[in-house]
């Protein structure tokens, strides 16, 4: 059967722009980027785009905090979210923000659209009001006892000690942030949505029979997905029983001034409510992509006749906003609404909520300080299936599963072969496959592994994929290629037995590739070959030059663990402070004298020559280092360098440097470095690699 390509456009819930992204948020991200790239390995066209949610009370009040405008602060926090993102390769096709013209406009026009058709009504109901300042207080402006476990100090809508939701007017003595008054109550005129307009339709969507444009998406998808899946969860779909049979409430809206965020046409002082706008940004962060990509239409995603798939993956305590409100706002404003909404559970660590006082807390960039990000894309992958069940990141047992499964079963094929390969055959493969079943039977597995990534059952395609590097790894056992090499007569089975072992382990890193892309790039540059693509699985390397293998990834060490933990507790500082006061060191001694004279004998022995950077990658637990892959044409070296603050490493991939080429190996903490590269600068950001013209070849000599 012919693959059908499918048109998808993915979303991820917006992270909040009050605060920086944690190990709990990435859950949501990695699954959601795992998923993506799944589909784009498959051959699908999949458009993934995300966005700050920047509006809201509780941005405007830490603005005021930092004595900032509230657009200084949610700039700041997209650009520490988007580095969280990218330093996890987490790839979105756009990354936008809510405080944009396009989400305005849209929002404007799902309100207008709205009113036109009866669903917005308008009435006055109870606000808090302050007597002294004379003003609607939103319910972050309020602060009192919580009304469950009496907390003092907790905002008007929740409480952050024993996680209790409530209304402001539930409060035990509460009081105004901005006069320290009690406020009282006044009567607002306030907008609404009539939800109940929708419950016919919510309740057909719910059961994947709803609009006519969802029966065109079935006719647009392949085998490989399931005409039958639901729009949502079996757990969510219970839920929203729960809420048709006590009936569908109308929902507010509108929030009164001082508030940040988009002020509701022909209503001076009202603004729509930060849930209104936040997924119309999904809408938003996509339409100023096809402002960009000219393949892209808006309408052909949006409209209600798009035979697209528009998937939403989301945290289960926001499926209320995801599978009511939004699906109605959509489909009474003439859009399409969504293909499916998944929902995951949440996070704890150590079996433990997150936690600061307990270093359970563990944000995005102290992670990435101590431990490689796809050690957390690989567990999460084993922990992940299709429902809302919380996962627990046990410490001990991500470091198991990782050393265990990555290091010991995956990299160890590769390591075990491909030494045999390029010192005895010059780095080229067998020109045949001496196990033809065992190699078609490793491809068969695809489309169970597959189907697996489909509905979301990563956990599932993880077990598979190891299964088969178990048979794999048993394979090399039993033919002992080691013993072999000792009989010249064998050498034609060396190469054989390897070369099988690598075509073994290529499909295995197609397969894991959603899940790995970093490693997949080395896996591709060790390889030799173009891009690994899911359509490559039946086509067996043979007579092909590889590349020397260099460690594709390190054991996950405890003590990597336990510094992360440490970091984490509230109080003790983050590792990133030593690049602040490395800075500082470096600036203050930017002019020194110069050192000692050399004759210039002594320079003419100096061998430079141009090196094309190959692959350029973090080292874990070194504040200034990245290990560069360096390609001088005749060889392949390892230099380490500290440049780490001025450079990321994906705008070094393929760039040209001069490397002093005849520098003694040095025997460092993190590996031997082979070389070393030519920069200028007092340090710190401020180093600049040399620059080499266009026409340069890697191995040429710099006089």
């Amino acid at each position: 059967m012919e693959h059908k390509v499918r048109e998808i456009l993915v979303t991820s819930a917006l992270p909040y722009a009050n605060g920086p992204i944690h190990v709990g948020h990435l859950v949501e991200y990695i699954q959601t980027d795992i998923w993506v790239r799944f589909q784009k390995l498959r051959g699908n066209r999949c458009v993934y785009v995300c966005a700050d949610d920047a509006h809201g009370t509780p941005v405007m009040l830490r603005a005021q905090e930092e004595g900032i405008p509230p657009e200084e602060l949610i700039e700041r926090m997209e650009k520490e979210h988007r580095g969280d993102f990218r330093d996890f390769a987490i790839e979105f096709d756009n990354y936008y923000t809510t405080h944009s013209q396009e989400n305005r406009e849209l929002s404007n026009l799902i309100f207008a659209r709205l009113s036109e058709r009866g669903h917005i009504a308008t009435r006055t109901i109870p606000r808090p009001y302050d007597p002294v300042e004379k003003i609607f207080l939103p319910d972050r402006y309020i602060r009192g006892e919580c009304p469950r476990c009496a907390a003092p100090d907790q905002y008007g809508d929740s409480c952050e000690v024993c996680g209790a939701t409530y209304s402001a007017t539930d409060l035990k003595n509460p009081r105004s942030v901005i006069s320290g008054e009690t406020p009282v109550q006044r009567d607002s005129e306030q907008y609404f949505v009539k939800l109940a307009n929708f419950s016919d339709m919510l309740n057909r969507w719910v059961r994947g029979s709803q609009p006519v444009e969802r029966e065109s998406n079935r006719a647009a998808l392949d085998s490989s997905r399931p005409s039958t899946m639901p729009p949502v969860q079996p757990a969510i779909a219970n839920k929203l029983d729960e809420w048709f049979e006590a009936g569908l409430q109308d929902w507010d809206i509108s929030r009164n001034a001082p508030y940040f965020g988009f002020e509701i046409p022909g209503a001076p002082g009202k603004y729509f409510y930060v849930w209104v706008d936040a997924p119309i940004g999904y809408m938003a962060s996509f339409k100023h992509l096809c402002a960009r990509r000219k393949d892209l239409n808006f309408e052909a995603f949006w409209g209600q006749g798009s035979e697209a798939e528009l998937h939403h993956f989301i945290g289960k305590d926001i499926a209320y906003f995801h599978t009511l409100f939004w699906p109605a706002l959509l489909h009474g404003a003439g859009f399409r609404t969504p293909t499916a909404v998944h929902c995951h559970g949440f996070l704890t660590v150590n079996g433990q909520k997150m936690s600061k006082s307990r270093g359970t807390l563990i944000k995005a960039r102290t992670y990435l300080h101590h431990l490689n990000p796809e050690y957390l894309r690989y567990y999460f992958a084993c922990k992940l299936g299709d429902g809302i069940d919380d996962l627990d990141l046990n410490l001990e047992d991500f470091a198991q599963r990782v050393n265990a499964d990555l290091v010991g079963k995956v990299v160890n094929i590769a390591s075990r072969c491909a030494g045999f390969i390029v010192k005895r055959f010059d780095g080229s493969l067998s020109d045949r496959i001496v196990e033809p079943d065992l190699h078609q039977m490793f491809v068969s597995r695809g489309e169970a592994i597959a189907a697996a990534f489909e509905k979301r059952e990563f956990g599932r395609a993880i077990r598979e994929i190891m299964a088969l590097a178990d048979v794999a790894n048993q394979y090399i056992d039993e033919r002992k290629p080691w013993v072999l090499a000792k009989e010249e007569r064998r050498e034609a089975q060396v190469q054989d037995v390897c070369t099988m072992g690598l075509n073994m382990f290529r499909i295995l890193m197609i397969y894991l590739k959603p899940v790995l892309p970093t490693m997949a790039r080395a896996v591709e540059s060790f390889l030799g070959t173009a891009e690994l693509k899911w359509s490559d699985l039946e086509k067996p390397l043979l007579a092909h030059r590889i590349n020397p293998f260099t460690p594709l990834m390190r054991r996950v060490e405890p003590k990597d663990i336990e510094a992360m933990m440490d970091a984490s507790v509230d109080g003790i500082p983050h590792s990133d402070t030593h690049a602040s006061s490395a800075r500082t060191t470096a600036e203050s001694q930017a002019i020194e004298p110069f050192d000692e004279e050399i004759s210039f004998t002594d320079f003419a022995k100096v061998d430079l020559r141009i090196a094309r950077i190959e692959k350029a990658e973090r080292v874990d637990g070194a504040d200034k280092l990245l290990r560069l892959r360096l390609d001088l044409g005749t060889e392949k070296r390892t230099v380490f360098a500290g440049i780490k603050a001025a450079y990321t490493p994906e705008s070094l991939m393929g760039r040209f440097t001069v490397v002093v080429a005849n520098l003694a190996p040095r025997e460092m903490r993190f590996g031997t470095s082979e070389g070393m590269i030519l920069a200028a600068g007092p340090g710190g950001e401020d180093i600049w690699l040399l620059d080499v013209d266009d026409g340069a070849e890697p191995g040429m000599r710099v006089t």
